[in-house]
């Protein structure tokens, strides 16, 4: 990249309650899906770093666990992670849904907002959703309980404004050299791509209670010309859902492992031979063993 004294770089999170679309706009902020998404709360869980490069400046994107009340360790680490980025970045991006009413959840996030100094921008996510006339009247509700650097809403889904999105957060970014070359999407490993991938799939098809006990681990990943050979174990907590996730006469693996699939053969630009695994381990999500094990692993910095 040309060095150019004008040029910008810094580190953005995104937060917000689960499920108002951090994940989903990070993935369209960038151009390409990293962060995976789906109609539960608490998709994301570890902080994923996506990377946003133009003439202008580099973006470097944190997209963080939903803010909620943790139920366990897991929970408690979502929580950490989320709330530990807040002092660390150079501009917040606070992403509600479009609603004239402020819950406890969004509440909690305004108290948080408030003990740092870091501008926040407020992101009115959904607009799709919703008259454009009822806008303005949510936007006064939030803009009375915090002083806003700007205001910007948006349709992740549909990639309305996020142009204008990208404008606001380079007002806000300092001057510096870029913190990756241009080429650079995201810092995750290909290994946590994949099993993020697996797992948003097993999200998306299995039945309420299970997928919050639900982690991918990569067993191996191995690589023959044109072809890559994967073997992943899905973990789950208790002996019923192994038998709910494999399915009758494995149909359910089968169909997890089929819509991964072609994902991951566009982001290795190779054919996946795919094999999943199903194990039990009770109580996973409050084991500090295999909550590191299965990546979790709280980083003391990213700078």
């Amino acid at each position: 990249m040309k060095e150019n004294a004008a040029f910008k770089s810094g580190f953005v999170t995104l937060i917000g309650r689960p499920n108002v679309g951090k994940s989903t706009l990070m993935n369209c902020l960038i151009g390409q899906k990293i962060a995976i998404t789906s109609n539960k709360p608490q998709t994301t869980r570890n902080r994923i770093q996506t990377v946003y490069t133009s003439e202008e400046g580099q973006i470097v994107f944190l997209d963080t666990p939903g803010i909620h009340k943790a139920k366990n360790k897991l929970g408690n680490y979502m929580v950490n992670i989320a709330e530990k980025t807040l002092s660390e970045v150079d501009v917040i991006l606070w992403l509600v849904e479009p609603s004239g009413f402020i819950g406890a959840g969004e509440r909690h996030i305004i108290e948080q907002l408030k003990k740092v100094k870091t501008p926040v921008i407020l992101v009115i996510n959904k607009i799709d959703t919703v008259k454009k006339e009822q806008l303005y009247g949510y936007i006064d509700t939030y803009r009375k309980e915090l002083d806003f650097a700007e205001v910007v809403p948006v349709s992740a889904l549909k990639a309305r404004n996020t142009e204008e999105l990208i404008k606001c957060i380079m007002k806000y970014l300092p001057y510096g050299p870029a913190f990756y070359d241009e080429d650079t999407i995201t810092d995750q490993p290909l290994r946590q791509i994949v099993a993020e991938l697996i797992r948003e799939k097993a999200l998306r098809l299995l039945e309420e209670e299970i997928p919050h006990g639900v982690a991918v681990s990569i067993e191996s990943l191995k690589y023959r010309k044109n072809i890559v050979d994967i073997e992943a174990t899905i973990v789950c907590e208790r002996d019923s859902h192994k038998g709910i996730i494999i399915g009758k006469g494995g149909a359910m693996l089968k169909k997890i492992g089929s819509l991964a699939r072609p994902e991951i053969e566009d982001l290795l630009e190779k054919q996946a031979n795919l094999q999943l695994w199903v194990k039990v381990k009770k109580d996973w999500r409050d084991s500090d063993f295999l909550l590191k094990n299965f990546g979790y692993n709280e980083k003391d910095t990213f700078k």
